[in-house]
């Protein structure tokens, strides 16, 4: 949940404090124009996982968006991801498959992960486009495309059972094959 301190009928240290009451974890993120140490402090030991004080840049918006929900619930960040024989180390930034290391760039790895953390889940290319290259998607552009078959020629090239897979006019999913 992104939050604003001043809402207009009640205050965000108000709404905050009923999740918390209620037993809720959804994660909350403070996004306001009070800006004083004690105010973030007490965003913060209300309950809050972050604070982000406007105006803002919407890159680290959206990476501090990223680690909260990489961090999961209860705040336990996962760091190995698996699907099928394919493990993603995201602390270490090392990829295995069936044993064998597959070294990624940047850009790689980073599209990876995404896919692995929504596994089972089909992104559309402006999703992808968003999340790992920080751009607005040009439908015309066929930078995913492209990404997503170097990402196959490392990842899925060479193994029997691959877990790349398009969706034909929706995007792309990584997921075990189904059976046959």
């Amino acid at each position: 949940m992104l939050l604003d301190v001043q809402l207009p009928e009640l205050s965000g240290w108000h709404v905050l404090e009923e999740l918390r009451q209620r037993g809720s974890d959804l994660p909350v993120l403070f996004l306001t124009a009070r800006d004083a140490v004690e105010d973030r402090v007490r965003g913060l030991e209300l309950g809050a996982d972050d604070y982000l004080v406007k105006p803002f840049s919407f890159a680290e918006l959206l990476a501090r968006v990223r680690t909260i929900l990489r961090r999961g619930r209860h705040g336990i960040e996962v760091t190995t991801l698996r699907v099928a024989d394919l493990e993603v180390d995201t602390r270490r930034r090392r990829v295995v498959r069936d044993g064998r290391r597959i070294e990624l760039s940047a850009k790689e790895f980073a599209l990876l992960e995404l896919l692995a953390r929504r596994r089972g889940e089909v992104l559309a290319r402006a999703l992808i486009a968003s999340l790992v290259w920080d751009i607005n998607f040009d439908g015309d552009s066929n930078v995913i495309d492209v990404a997503i078959r170097r990402l196959r020629a490392k990842v899925d090239d060479g193994f029997e059972r691959k877990l790349i897979r398009t969706v034909r006019g929706m995007g792309y999913v990584l997921d075990e094959p189904e059976e046959e």
